[in-house]
């Protein structure tokens, strides 16, 4: 099924910063890519900003880059996207507490460098975070974009699809997703993941706080939600995400732990040929111990663009290569 994998690092141990996490990754169409990540002394410091690197046609990764705000506010989960008219996106939280964060973007050229200030996604917002919280945003066959989000104010994960009709430039929320229990308790749901299946239904896969990922289906054209279910997917509260490549396959990257806040490793690709309700791993990309979290996945038909945390020290890159 894998016809060729190469594994690099995006850079080198003799990093800017002395943590990093939560990458994202966007291939283009002339064969270069971009990926973004957070970067600072530590997680949630006032030091932490977004920083991006390119890769070129010639496969080498240009020198990471600060391209966040000059402010000392921590920033969060970048998120990379194209609009349709080829610019390009990049979402990323704002703020010292999760429950406050304000989403803003910047616009990039195919560079990679930033061609608009600093904006609020949807100004005076203050739910938490709007637009995508860390996976990457789905259009539709039928041009609408849907952004995968979640909040998490008093104790509670709740997730909900941010919708537009506009290829962006206007959002609106389709609201929460109802609150499933498990053995007796609210089961906390963040960071959802979609894909649209081949007969225009969209589904989602979403990070738990009880040893499980747990799934959502839309008929709806993303609108409203089927209340969250239970999968056998393990899920150690830590993220995940999924793609469908050229074939209709549904491809998911994660961490296969049952535990929650389980240990960050292995980290593990598999494949579902049947809409995500069974799946078969592939191999490890990360076999060994430590932490190898918060993987981004893209396809682009028979191609698989992988990014993910390497030890909170580097950002790992894989570019795998289907067979037909």
């Amino acid at each position: 099924m894998i016809k060729k994998a190469e594994k690099e690092f995006i850079f080198g141990t003799d990093t800017v910063t002395a943590s990093c996490h939560a990458s994202t990754v966007l291939p283009l169409g002339d064969g270069t890519v971009l990926a973004a990540w957070f970067g600072g002394k530590k997680e949630g410091d006032d030091s932490v900003g977004i920083f991006l690197s390119v890769r070129g046609q010639n496969g080498n990764w240009s020198s990471p880059k600060l391209i966040s705000e000059d402010v000392p506010v921590p920033h969060w989960n970048p998120v990379l996207f194209e609009r349709s008219d080829g610019e390009i996106v990049l979402f990323y939280k704002y703020g010292h507490e999760i429950s406050d964060w304000i989403t803003k973007y910047v616009l990039l050229s195919r560079g990679g460098d930033v061609i608009s200030t600093p904006a609020e996604l949807v100004p005076g917002d203050t739910s938490g975070g709007r637009g995508p919280v860390k996976n990457k945003c789905l259009r539709l066959s039928d041009g609408r974009l849907l952004a995968p989000a979640s909040t998490e104010k008093n104790n509670r994960w709740i997730p909900f699809i941010d919708i537009s009709d506009d290829d962006g430039k206007t959002w609106f929320n389709g609201g929460y997703m109802e609150r499933p229990k498990y053995k007796g308790a609210f089961v906390g749901l963040i960071q959802p993941s979609l894909w649209e299946d081949g007969d225009g239904a969209v589904h989602c896969l979403m990070r738990s706080n009880k040893g499980a990922v747990y799934r959502s289906d839309s008929g709806d054209r993303g609108f409203t939600w089927k209340k969250p279910y239970r999968t056998r997917i393990p899920n150690n509260n830590s993220g995940i995400d999924c793609d469908t490549d050229g074939a209709g396959r549904l491809w998911l990257i994660c961490n296969p732990v049952g535990v929650d806040w389980g240990v960050r490793h292995p980290l593990s690709l598999s494949v579902s040929n049947n809409n995500g309700r069974h799946f078969t791993e592939i191999f490890k990309p990360e076999p060994g111990n430590g932490e190898f979290s918060y993987p981004a996945i893209v396809c682009r038909d028979n191609m698989l663009y992988i990014t993910y945390t390497y030890l909170r020290k580097q950002i790992a890159f894989w570019k795998i290569e289907l067979e037909k």
